[in-house]
């Protein structure tokens, strides 16, 4: 019994080191899922809005939001159809930026949205991006320094969408992931210290959507899930074998962009076309799936949502803030609101509606409510990039200005 104590001991000290020494910062929050937890914030700001602690006007066309990793901001621009990646510390310096190749400028519509789509991924000592044309890159932390670059487009033989490539890319351990989409190398795993193919799977013929994949980490085996325009996918994330899909109906704008949450089994999504809100249950080997429920009132196209308890909070093309049971897929609660881009932290949700305002709101306890709100009155062009928590600090991007709002409590 005492060797065997010994054992579990060393286990969980083990698996609690491997944890920490995964330093990771992401799109979405450390689990790709919008919750920021762990901080210390005011539940209610003053009628003007929380302190502005600093803005900057010069981080290029775009709508990817920032990631914060060990007290330094990383954020991807465009500048006269160059993608840079820059870093800056906390109090708004630079501290170096990077290009990576040519932006996304688009032709016809697409014209209308230049500039990074993406969040750049913090992984131990090294940043991992992707412009919109395509272009993976990895970044030294410190430095700025390239590392490697793989063009998904030119390199691997990709199908860029309309409006470009505009996932955050996945790193895992030694991997990074992502979906160039085409016929040959549909989906790939790259070494993340050498950019090399790991392994390339042809799986599906669809056009890639707009999705940043996630990870479902199973006793059997460990998935990475995305959309296409039409369908959900689930790989296996060891070999990229194609486990399942589940087809989207009567999809009429292909913007396939909410990144999936997983959480106690089950695996929850919320398309824009398709299906709207939908709970699914995997398989303890990964290799199936079976809806439980799906309640297609919801549509969302890429403001995101998040699971509080047992409750789903999604905005949508009715303007109104709607809270799902994830028991039923039942509404049970809502409040008029803009649509916009979702994320919670401790407890509380937070909005940046495309109409400006930044809104504070109780989640659905007896009834939601705004407990406060304010309108970013800085930045270009739409009001799309998914706000971003950490240190205390609030951190919005509106085009080409990045601005940081003091909300420590």
């Amino acid at each position: 019994m005492n060797n065997f104590k010994l054992v579990v001991i060393f286990i969980i000290l083990n698996i609690g080191c491997s944890i920490k020494a995964q330093n990771i910062s992401q799109w979405r929050g450390p689990n790709r899922d919008g919750i920021f937890e762990n901080e210390q914030l005011l539940k209610t700001w003053p009628d003007k809005g929380p302190d502005l602690l600093w803005f900057n006007d010069n981080v290029g066309d775009g709508y990817g939001s920032p990631s914060v990793n060990s007290g330094v901001l990383f954020i991807n621009g465009g500048i006269d159809s160059i993608s840079y990646l820059f870093a800056f510390d906390l109090k708004g310096k630079l501290l170096w930026k990077s290009p990576n190749g040519k932006e996304f400028v688009g032709n016809g519509y697409g014209s209308q949205f230049p500039g990074s789509r993406s969040t750049p991924t913090v992984y131990d000592d090294l940043v991992y991006t992707c412009s919109g044309l395509g272009r993976i890159a990895c970044f030294e932390k410190q430095t700025g320094k390239e590392k490697w670059a793989v063009d998904m487009d030119k390199d691997l033989n990709g199908f860029m969408n309309y409006f470009g490539y505009s996932e955050s890319v996945l790193v895992d351990k030694d991997n990074v992931y992502c979906i160039p989409g085409g016929g040959l190398n549909f989906a790939i795993a790259l070494n993340r210290f050498t950019g090399q193919k790991v392994w390339t799977s042809k799986a599906f013929n669809d056009t890639i959507a707009y999705c940043s994949p996630m990870l479902v980490n199973l006793p059997a085996k460990k998935l990475m899930v995305t959309f296409t325009c039409h369908y959900i996918l689930g790989f296996d994330a060891g070999n990229g074998d194609l486990l399942w899909t589940q087809k989207q109906e009567n999809v009429k704008y292909k913007q396939q962009c909410n990144t999936p949450v997983y959480s106690n089994g089950y695996l929850y999504y919320v398309a824009g076309d398709g299906n709207g809100a939908v709970k699914l249950n995997i398989s303890e080997d990964g290799k199936s799936i079976k809806e439980l429920w799906s309640n297609p009132l919801i549509k969302n196209n890429f403001s995101g949502f998040v699971k509080i308890n047992d409750y789903l909070y999604s905005t949508d093309q009715s303007q109104k803030l709607k809270c799902i049971d994830i028991n039923t897929g039942q509404t049970i609660d809502s409040i008029s609101i803009n649509k916009g881009a979702i994320i919670s932290a401790n407890g509380l949700l937070y909005c940046y509606s495309q109409n400006g305002e930044v809104n504070l709101i109780k989640p659905h306890e007896s009834n939601m409510a705004i407990i406060s709100k304010f309108k970013i009155d800085k930045g270009t062009k739409e009001h799309f990039a998914h706000p971003v928590i950490s240190n205390g600090i609030l951190f919005i991007r509106h085009g080409r200005t990045l601005l940081a709002y003091n909300i420590k409590g």
